[in-house]
This record gives structure tokens, sequence and C-alpha cells, in this order.
């Protein structure tokens, strides 16, 4: 490979793990995945990531919206992305990235540091509803359907992750 294409591969990853990371701070990630796979593929001539994969990474990413949507409108709570919430993703991805490695190896490293992410992302969430007024704060039913919106759509985007390099690397 030149370096070009090994450039062009760093930022194609980067760009997938920014989409499956992005789910925790409220942004559409699987659609970051699926703009990513589609822009690498017709870069590549749809050599590795063909057509098949793009129609099944549109199903898995509506899928997820879809879920996304329908926690919404049950009265599920929006988080907040604060700088406390930022470092404590952060911090919590490294622990649980360094935590799961070992046993999973690449797959332990986005795992982990999506799992990782959002339980320190919680704990900074519930730690700071405790500080409001108990009128102010949401009821434990829309905490706990956000983190499993949350969850659902963080699992989409890991299989739409897993799917996309398992093309590029088979």
């Amino acid at each position: 490979m030149t370096p070009l294409e090994i450039g062009g591969l760093t930022i194609f990853i980067l760009v997938l793990l920014f989409g499956a990371f992005s789910i925790l701070f409220g942004l559409p990630g699987t659609a970051i995945i699926l703009i990513d796979a589609f822009v690498y593929a017709a870069v590549t001539g749809f050599e590795r990531i063909g057509p098949k994969i793009l129609i099944t990474l549109l199903i898995l990413s509506v899928l997820a919206e879809i879920t996304d949507f329908a926690v919404g409108m049950a009265g599920a709570v929006k988080f907040g992305s604060s700088r406390r919430g930022f470092w404590a993703f952060f911090i919590g991805g490294l622990i649980g990235a360094s935590i799961m490695a070992p046993f999973l190896l690449g797959l332990g490293i986005i795992a982990g540091t999506f799992l990782g992410g959002f339980v320190g992302m919680m704990a900074i969430e519930l730690l700071d509803r405790n500080r409001l007024k108990p009128t102010l704060r949401a009821a434990w039913g829309a905490v706990l359907g956000r983190s499993a919106g949350i969850i659902v759509k963080g699992f989409f985007a890991l299989i739409m992750v897993i799917i996309t390099l398992t093309s590029v690397y088979s």
C-alpha cells in the first residue's frame, strides 16, 4: 500500500470510530458510519464494500434511528454533553478499552471504549441529576429509557462497524 492509501484508510477508520462514539453525545452516529462507508466504497470503486453491504448498513442505520426516535417519543430525556461528560467519557473509555482489549483484542477496544464511555457519562449524569431540585429532575423511567436507547443504537453502530471493517479486511 502506498502512503496515500494508508492515510486514507486511517481517516476512514477514525471516522468509523467517531461515528460509533458520537452516539453517546446525541449525534447521528449510524448516519456518519453509513456516509463514511459509502464514501470509502465510492473512492475504491465499490471493490471491497459493495451495494449489498451498503444496503445492509442503510437498513441498520434506519432501524437504529427509528429506535432512537421511538425512545425519544416515549419521553426519554436527552443527555447533554458537557465538559465533565466528555472527560467522563474519555476516562471511562480508556478504562473500558484496557479491561476488554486483552479478552477481545480489536473488538474489545471498540466495545470497551463505548461501554466504558457510556458508564462514565451515565455516572456524571446521575451525579448531576442529584444536584437538581426534585421538581427539575427527569424521572427514572426517562433516564433508563434514554440509556436503553443509547445502548441499542450503540449496538447497531457496533454491528455496522464490524460489517464494514470485515468487508474491508476480508
